[in-house]
């Protein structure tokens, strides 16, 4: 995926068994008759040890029960843009793209204050918190302006096809070159197997921080 260029191309969680039980019914603490102790002693130790090993079995089939841990939700968080930034919209412009051939999509590239502060002092590389979007559209052919033209000459901004972002989190998207990628239609992200090609992409601009496109002034 590269910005200005469009592309159209659960970690279980820990489960744990219920605790087994403190404390082992009691037997009775009074004195036993004479005559009796033997025999009702007897069983009443048979009847502790029967309880206690059925605690025990239950208890191994608790702990055997218990499946393995598996990684936390924030080690196997998606590598990737799942939430469109509050207020993009709002940001400032710094380019326009055109792609022709199978995309025929003409976008809009902009950048938040982070982003766009360090585009204008040509900071590189981009500081954490920056974020681009860029807004894709069909490159579309204007009837309208061309009748005031007298020949078809105008081409606009048609319906939307996608818009994505680049995000900069040096440690959240250390595995992709420290940007993390996103795409979206109709406000739904793409999955990962399909942002995957983005960061083999982006690195062969390594030197410009794995960033496509050039601030126009």
């Amino acid at each position: 995926m590269r910005l200005s260029h469009d592309i159209t191309s659960a970690c279980p969680s820990i489960r744990r068994g219920k605790d087994s039980p403190s404390e082992l019914e009691q037997g009775n603490n009074e004195p036993l008759k004479e005559g009796g102790c033997i025999a009702n002693g007897g069983k009443a130790m048979r009847r502790t040890a029967f309880l206690l090993g059925a605690v025990l079995i239950v208890a191994g089939v608790v702990v055997s029960a218990a499946p393995a841990a598996g990684p936390t939700d924030e080690e196997g968080a998606a590598p990737y843009v799942t939430t469109v930034p509050t207020g993009y919209r709002d940001w400032t412009w710094v380019s326009v793209a055109h792609e022709a051939g199978n995309f025929n999509s003409i976008g809009a590239v902009l950048a938040n204050d982070v982003a766009i502060k360090a585009y204008r002092e040509g900071k590189l590389p981009f500081p954490d918190g920056s974020i681009i979007a860029a807004l894709h559209y069909k490159h579309t052919a204007s009837e309208e302006n061309d009748k005031v033209f007298g020949q078809p000459q105008s081409f606009v901004a048609g319906e939307p096809t996608n818009v994505q972002f680049m995000w900069k989190d040096s440690k959240k998207y250390a595995a992709t070159g420290g940007w993390g990628f996103g795409h979206f239609v109709d406000g739904k992200p793409a999955d990962a197997a399909f942002l995957k090609p983005c960061f083999p992409c982006h690195a062969q601009m390594k030197a410009r921080d794995l960033v496509f496109t050039r601030y126009a002034p």
